[in-house]
């Protein structure tokens, strides 16, 4: 399901164009994942669930001066954006989701038929860990960087390419050898998504009738040509891939034991 690299490169750099910008913010709407407060602000919604993913940004110290970067990044364009329209999620959570697992209803539905549904989902991936551990080290870091902000429907973030074939393989690799596998597909596993690897700077919230699409996805566009000229140039490595457990869209956590595999 998944594209070869070079489509993978085409696909993606695209999501990072003006046009695309522009296009995209006609079809935005607010994310079902927050929810507003009285006061203002935005409470996330539960939104359960596991996913492979990248160490977050607080317990990664392979990219540091990447994520500071990032950081900055998310600030500009919430400065620029009306208030109220793109709800942050906290700089400490960034991280590039290498396989989605199981969400939502979905996962309620799997926990609640099988007591041991979440047992038996970490101990799969823990084999399949172990098993790609020694075909997806490599010599080299896996590095992959930045193209540019990409404009979702319900959500902005920065879109990342592999700096060479052989860091797209790793990772293609590795989800391969999970949404492949019997065992997860009978948990309920099954993939639903061409990896698209990104890094979320915020969803959607209040999203008023008279919003100037226009003028968001120029502003959009103009924050990212201004950025890539100044910042882009840090790479971002693919170090390690964790099984993660999230509540809901601002924190991704582990527990010790819990399946590691290190590029």
């Amino acid at each position: 399901m998944d594209d070869t690299f070079q489509v993978y490169i085409n696909r993606v750099a695209r999501l990072t164009l003006p046009e695309a910008h522009r296009s995209q913010v006609q079809h935005i709407q607010s994310s079902p994942k927050f929810q507003p407060r009285p006061d203002g602000g935005f409470d996330p919604v539960p939104f359960p669930g596991y996913s492979v993913i990248t160490p977050p940004w607080v317990e990664d110290s392979e990219n540091g001066i990447f994520y500071e970067q990032l950081q900055h990044l998310q600030q500009q364009v919430l400065d620029r954006l009306p208030a109220r329209l793109l709800v942050p999620v906290p700089p400490e959570s960034f991280h590039v989701t290498l396989a989605d697992l199981i969400w939502d209803s979905a996962y309620r539905h799997a926990a609640a038929k099988d007591p041991d549904f979440e047992q038996k989902l970490r101990d799969r991936i823990a084999a399949i860990f172990q098993y790609y551990q020694p075909l997806v080290r490599t010599s080299k870091p896996a590095l992959w960087q930045v193209l540019g902000l990409t404009v979702r429907a319900r959500a902005v973030g920065v879109c990342l390419a592999p700096k060479d074939e052989t860091a797209y393989q790793q990772v293609l690799m590795l989800r391969r050898g999970i949404y492949q596998d019997h065992e997860l597909i009978a948990l309920g596993i099954e993939q639903q998504y061409h990896l698209t690897a990104h890094i979320t700077f915020g969803y959607f919230g209040q999203i008023d009738a008279e919003l100037d699409r226009e003028s968001i996805g120029q502003m959009l566009s103009d924050i990212n040509h201004e950025w890539l000229e100044v910042d882009a140039a840090q790479s971002f490595c693919v170090h390690r891939a964790e099984l993660r457990k999230f509540d809901d869209m601002t924190h991704y956590y582990r527990e010790p034991g819990w399946a590691v595999l290190d590029f």
